[in-house]
């Protein structure tokens, strides 16, 4: 076993998980796409579960990629999915500047360790040398590799040569010995890296740091005890031990989240699913469905999705929140599943008093912002009534504003109708009369009515359908008039005969 784990390594490794801090670090080159919340999720459910703390860090060392507002953007939808960070931009901490741009000067004096404990040396190949090894290496069917060429310059040559103002940037000696951890969600994993890799780079021309170095730094002076991140960054895991040991650190403790694919196993793609976590918000998706419908692909809960089954609060999802129940298998999304989260948050909020205002409210408002310039019924208590139908009909509340419910919304304009004034009032009295106002009494009841004034059922299922909505389709009259409830139904009839 390699010498990392020592007694004194398993001895932090026991204290760190009483209170583990791990971090959320991503590049601002973009929006947040599905795979980089689920990791989110996954590092704010695994502190939470352990009464740890949460980081957000900025991994922006890649300047040509950088967005200008993907920063803010991506604290928005954090946020908006429950996932307050506790330390990182913005806030005061022993452990910031959180932004890795604002970082410098620290990975100017961390490189220059390196450097006198000779595990990291100048390298002044340009870039058209780098690009002729690349070409032959594939002529030869072989690994593209860095051939160490600079590693074996002389002190005096490389003093030289950084006397004369040679572009360079600094690169790390890897050793070929199997470096071995155990991953919290794969188990043991051994790679000698340097059988595929040259020296990588740690310092570019630029003044700043790669990925791999800034990482190994950032990690180890915030304390970061856990390091969940994509399993891409697997085969580099081995790489940053070999930087921890340079600097004599302990490292954290790994584990890779596996793939997110689509329902048919392919890559998940723009083409073939949403992948921008702003979509799903603007699309009508709760941001508690989005995270248990995340939480429910990937493992980690002992809990499903089913009949009588509810959604999981983030309090108790981070109760039940265990890494050993993460599937090592790539997490299969079924647009399906997404559905029926988003149905039962919608079922969730109208239970509680507090969040159903607030989703009659938000209703309420999408109705007058979709239908303008029309009289409206959006009584709190008719869209409350609404609601509580729809909970085993539809998956969004946007739904509920499309044209096929309009009339449930939109007050009819009558004009000119010829419809008997005694029938309508007959039939108001009978309606008067109805206990219970459901879809399928009032079709008996409608039917029997017909039947008692000599009128055709078809025939006054069309008055009233005219009556009610102003439409000549839509759903069944019956369940209209259960829709629109006893006290507005009457009201449109009497509508009618002022």
């Amino acid at each position: 076993m390699n010498s990392l784990f020592t007694p004194s390594y398993n001895l932090y490794r026991t204290l760190k998980t009483v209170c583990p801090r791990v971090r959320f670090a991503p590049s601002p080159t973009g929006y947040l796409h599905l795979g980089g919340l689920r990791t989110a999720v996954y590092n704010y459910l695994f502190a939470k579960s352990r009464g740890g703390v949460f980081i957000l860090r900025i991994e922006d060392t890649d300047q040509t990629r950088k967005v200008p507002g993907s920063v803010e953007a991506l604290v928005k939808d954090l946020n908006w999915a429950g996932l307050e960070f506790d330390e990182g931009p913005g806030k005061d901490s022993q452990y910031g500047p959180f932004i890795q741009s604002e970082r410098l000067n620290i990975y100017k004096d961390h490189i220059t360790k390196l450097l006198n404990n000779e595990s990291a040396y100048h390298c002044f190949c340009t870039e058209r040398r780098l690009n002729i090894l690349r070409r032959d290496a594939v002529k030869l069917q072989r690994v593209p590799k860095y051939d160490n060429r600079c590693r074996h310059l002389t002190p005096e040559e490389v003093k030289e040569k950084l006397k004369s103002g040679i572009p360079y940037c600094i690169r790390f000696k890897l050793t070929s010995d199997v470096q071995y951890y155990e991953d919290m969600v794969f188990g043991n994993i051994a790679y000698d890296v340097s059988l595929n890799e040259g020296d990588p780079v740690l310092i570019k021309g630029d003044g700043y740091p790669t990925y791999h170095f800034a990482n190994v730094v950032d990690d180890h002076l915030m304390g970061v005890s856990h390091v969940l991140r994509g399993v891409e960054w697997q085969i580099s895991t081995t790489k940053h031990l070999l930087i921890y040991r340079a600097f004599g650190w302990t490292p954290p403790e790994f584990g890779h989240l596996p793939l997110i694919v689509n329902s048919d196993g392919t890559k998940l793609s723009k083409r073939q699913s949403d992948v921008k976590v702003e979509d799903y918000r603007n699309n009508g998706v709760f941001p508690l469905a989005l995270v248990n419908y995340i939480t429910l692909s990937g493992g980690g809960f002992g809990h499903v999705v089913g009949e009588g089954v509810r959604l999981k609060t983030m309090e108790e999802l981070s109760q039940e929140f265990q890494i050993d129940r993460v599937s090592s298998h790539p997490s299969r999304l079924n647009p399906d599943l997404l559905e029926e989260c988003n149905r039962l948050e919608i079922k969730r909020q109208l239970q509680d008093h507090k969040l159903s205002e607030k989703l009659v409210d938000n209703l309420q408002e999408l109705i007058k912002t979709t239908y303008p310039k029309h009289n409206l019924n959006v009584s709190k208590e008719h869209i409350r009534n609404i609601l509580i139908w729809a909970t085993s009909r539809i998956t969004r509340i946007e739904e509920l504003v499309s044209t096929k419910f309009a009339f449930m919304w939109i007050l009819p304009t009558i004009d000119k109708i010829e419809i008997d004034n005694n029938l309508l009032e007959k039939l108001i009295q009978n309606l008067e009369k109805v206990e219970k106002f459901e879809e399928h009494s009032l079709k008996n009841n409608l039917r029997t009515f017909a039947e008692e004034n000599n009128i055709k059922f078809p025939a006054l299922m069309k008055i009233l359908r005219s009556v009610l909505s102003g439409l000549k389709e839509g759903p069944g009259v019956a369940e209209m008039m259960h829709l629109l409830g006893k006290n507005q139904s009457l009201e449109r009839i009497k509508a009618v005969m002022r």
